[in-house]
């Protein structure tokens, strides 16, 4: 079987749908499948090719000239590589591979990363599609995609390729007690409403500071902070290739998002033994166990969501029972589960095709 990813990019700048696919590709390579990636490029082009992944150049900028040219460079794409399969991980990788399908004999298959785009369902184009959690799996039903054409497989980050085992990364020396986030920096992130929360409490914890980590929209959220009076205990980190460190040194994680379709970090919280406070929305919950793995609150509440805080700062028993739950049945999060479930709805397709 020869399978084919089409991604944006394979750039290292923590997008989830980028390490999901590159986590398949190198995986599937490693079980002895033909396996290639076509996108922009990236940092992880060396980490594939270390793997036997070939990479095909496939430049998807939207404007008119380059997807003419996009189009000519993906029949090329498919006609070197012959592949089995095509699987997209975008709305533009999934509608070139079916508009340009005829000719070829692959199978299509799409991973909804995120169903909040509202050209999502186009990704029902596929002859299946992998929905990353039951919440994506039922809001893509309810927006028109057979439910015969739909496959769950939940998302997972340990074990993965791009990543070291835990004990081998050092935890940053970050002020203690540590509240962080890992995320976008983006309103649907909930960064305001943690921001709120820590002002709300810090008062009451003086040694207590607040680590938000990744790239995004940063300056309304600066400015926000500046208004707190605590704003030296707030700290700004920007993209961090290797987030473990600051997990690893985290008191309690948060991840305080209105919308989220699993929450690929809250396995890689879990694995480090934070104590989880999570919104209790779309594939959160999945994620968290139903909640037996990390604590659930509304969104868009940071008054909740300071309550749960200060609880978990004043009880240093009720903290380290959270973090012992974060750590409990963590097995199923792993990368090779992802792929050997993947690889089984490329199976099914290939037999269907069979007997056809």
């Amino acid at each position: 079987m020869r399978i084919l990813h089409v991604l944006k990019h394979v750039r290292n700048s923590g997008n989830g749908t980028t390490n999901v696919a590159v986590d398949l590709a190198c995986l599937q390579a490693k079980a002895g499948y033909e396996v290639a990636v076509a996108s922009e490029g990236g940092e992880y082009e060396t980490l594939l090719a270390s793997y036997g992944v070939k990479h095909f150049t496939l430049d998807q900028r939207k404007r008119l000239p380059v997807l003419l040219a996009l189009a000519g460079r993906y029949r090329t794409i498919i006609q070197q590589f012959q592949p089995d399969i095509v699987h997209a991980h975008m709305i533009i990788g999934i509608v070139l591979a079916w508009t340009l399908r005829v000719g070829f004999s692959y199978q299509l298959v799409s991973t909804v990363h995120s169903e909040f785009q509202s050209n999502a369902i186009l990704m029902g184009l596929a002859d299946r599609v992998i929905a990353i959690s039951t919440a994506v799996a039922q809001a893509m039903e309810k927006r028109g995609i057979p439910a015969k054409k739909l496959r769950l497989v939940f998302n997972g980050t340990l074990g993965s390729p791009r990543t070291r085992s835990l004990q081998e990364y050092t935890p940053m020396p970050l002020h203690r007690p540590a509240i962080t986030t890992v995320a976008g920096m983006w309103k649907r992130k909930g960064i305001a409403e943690l921001i709120d929360a820590f002002a709300q409490i810090a008062p009451d914890f003086s040694n207590a500071h607040l680590y938000l980590v990744g790239q995004g929209e940063v300056e309304p959220f600066k400015l926000r902070a500046n208004e707190t009076g605590v704003a030296d205990r707030i700290h700004f980190e920007g993209f961090q290739p290797e987030p473990q460190r600051y997990l690893l040194a985290t008191d309690i994680f948060v991840l305080a998002s209105h919308r989220e379709p699993f929450g690929l970090v809250l396995s890689e919280a879990r694995e480090a033994g934070c104590a989880i406070i999570a919104s209790d929305v779309d594939g959160i919950p999945e994620a968290l166990d139903g909640g037996k793995a990390g604590l659930l609150i509304p969104p868009l509440d940071s008054v909740t969501l300071a309550t749960e805080l200060a609880r978990l700062l004043r009880d240093t028993s009720t903290l380290n029972l959270w973090r012992d739950r974060a750590r409990q049945n963590v097995g199923w999060l792993s990368t090779e589960r992802v792929s050997q479930e993947t690889l089984a709805v490329y199976q099914e397709l290939i037999k269907s095709r069979v007997k056809d």
